[in-house]
């Protein structure tokens, strides 16, 4: 009598075509998700840096239009202060007409007043305001008055009840003795150049916006009017600006918010420019991103495992049908029949199967790496590109030119035509700029409707020609608007002018600057400094 132990068949006992759909089920789900995690972190790290980045130049270039824009303000109060040197000699429809005319054709104040050494109101624009012929009564006012010379206030409320922020210079006559001063208000609450010029930029499409504060720590102009005024000096960001500082960094606002934050000090008035990114559009967008990637996986993943499994089932075949055979053996006679070899074949199929796995992540990879260092709209390199590339060839040496190009009147363009000829305007320049460069040379969108041109081994006087075959080729070229399009040109050069990538890009910005103010569709090289 056989034992119990001899008879009974073996149990919990893995069968090969299950081992090897696990096993290979197992590795193409550990390589989707290492690929997932990896292109998570990839593409967060890639967002915040941009976005940082893009902040901090965006405020940069608003504090530089403010820092010019005090000055010019400035320098019409100065220019109006000679003229009213004997202002004790004009009458006053003289000074009145001076004074329209001074704040109709800047639009810089919302009003101007002039005020005697005794500290009486002689005259203001618009007279509707009521001053004249009283006596200065604000602190800021009589604190003008009592320096004697140019003086900015912090916000403070008007008697009409404004918010307001006040602008002097010192009157002296001829001799010498000083006569009063002339000051220029903006209206913080009420329509004013500041709302002239930042007006249309208040939001983008991705949620970032901007605030300025003054030296104090009070909002002078944001996207919420109800909030100006408002002390956040205690904002971590808005702390480092009134210590002077510039930068960019992960910052939470007093509501607790987490932001992207550039912040840019503005060196002729002591305010500060904030452009934020809230992080949840970062989440967001990073949230789109895996959808994406699954949406695009979850099929061949799923025709995958099919054939993994239909493989597996093929590939165990022999191995079940030896086994019977060999069971067989001792026990009756045994024939092992003759036939093709299954080996080779079913591993050729369960390796195809793999290979067919892997090139579907690899394809996954190569195009999140394409969509990472290229611009979508044009196809040339993007801007964290670009500095890689500058950076590289500081380290080597190499010297480069530096073309820095703006179009002209783009924003005018999208307006007439609409940003899908925008567009279209962007990529037919894209490739014009291509078309003229050599193919060593590398071509970028640095955002919006600035480009940059690296040449490398060429010198300024060699990158100036080839700027201006692009410039007169977008001028002459037939474009989709039917018009001239022009374009505006600064240079640097590598180490010619500076050593590092910031200040070689600062610098062309500079020289592109200078054609935009100069009259535009112009090539201009950065001066080097003595």
């Amino acid at each position: 009598m056989q034992s119990e132990s001899s008879t009974t068949k073996p149990r919990n006992k893995i069968s090969l075509t299950t081992l090897l759909t696990g096993l290979v089920s197992l590795s193409v789900f550990l390589t989707l998700s290492m690929m997932l995690v990896a292109s998570y972190q990839s593409q967060k790290k890639s967002l915040m840096d941009t976005t940082l980045t893009l902040n901090f130049s965006s405020a940069s270039k608003m504090s530089q239009t403010i820092d010019s824009l005090f000055k010019s303000m400035r320098s019409s109060l100065y220019y109006s202060a000679n003229i009213f040197t004997n202002i004790h000699d004009m009458n006053e429809e003289e000074v009145t007409y001076n004074l329209e005319l001074m704040r109709h054709s800047s639009n810089y104040f919302n009003s101007i007043t002039i005020v005697d050494e005794t500290g009486l109101v002689r005259n203001v624009s618009p007279k509707s305001i009521g001053s004249a012929g009283k006596y200065i009564t604000t602190d800021a006012a009589k604190t003008a008055l009592a320096l004697q010379k140019s003086y900015l206030s912090k916000p403070y409320i008007a008697a009409t009840g404004r918010l307001i922020v006040f602008m002097s210079e010192p009157i002296y006559d001829k001799e010498g003795t000083y006569r009063g001063f002339i000051g220029g208000t903006l209206y913080l609450e009420e329509y004013n150049i500041l709302s002239t010029i930042f007006g249309n930029n208040l939001v983008d499409k991705i949620g970032s916006y901007f605030y300025i504060v003054g030296s104090d720590g009070h909002i002078l102009y944001h996207r919420d009017n109800t909030r100006l005024g408002e002390n956040i000096s205690a904002n971590s960001v808005v702390q480092k600006l009134i210590q002077g500082q510039s930068g960019y960094e992960l910052a939470v606002n007093l509501k607790g918010e987490a932001l992207l934050a550039g912040y840019v000090k503005v060196p002729e008035n002591g305010w500060g420019v904030v452009v934020v990114s809230p992080i949840l559009v970062i989440n967001e967008q990073l949230s789109h991103h895996i959808k994406a990637i699954l949406l695009y996986t979850i099929i061949p993943f799923s025709l995958l495992m099919l054939i993994v499994i239909l493989l597996a089932r093929r590939l165990a075949q022999p191995f079940v049908s030896l086994a019977n055979l060999v069971s067989k053996i001792g026990s009756e006679k045994v024939e092992f029949p003759e036939g093709k070899q299954h080996w080779n074949r079913e591993a050729d199929w369960l390796s195809e199967a793999i290979r067919h796995a892997f090139t579907d992540v690899k394809k996954q990879t190569d195009q999140l790496t394409h969509e990472a260092t290229t611009d979508p709209l044009t196809g040339l390199t993007n801007r964290r590109t670009l500095e890689t590339i500058m950076h590289k060839w500081i380290m080597e040496p190499t010297p480069f030119s530096v073309v820095l190009m703006d179009i002209d009147y783009f924003k005018s363009i999208n307006d007439t035509y609409g940003h899908q000829i925008g567009d279209e305007v962007l990529k037919h320049f894209a490739n014009i700029m291509t078309a003229t460069v050599r193919p060593s040379d590398v071509c970028c969108r640095f955002g919006g409707e600035e480009f940059i041109a690296l040449l490398p081994h060429r010198a300024a006087e060699e990158a100036y020609l080839v700027a201006e075959r692009i410039r007169h080729l977008l001028e002459t070229n037939v474009n989709c608007i039917g018009n001239p399009i022009t374009v505006s040109l600064g240079i640097s050069h590598f180490s010619t002018h500076a050593d590092s990538a910031e200040e070689l890009i600062h610098l062309a910005d500079q020289a592109l600057y200078k054609a935009k103010t100069s009259g535009r569709n112009q090539t201009i090289i950065a001066e080097i400094s003595t």
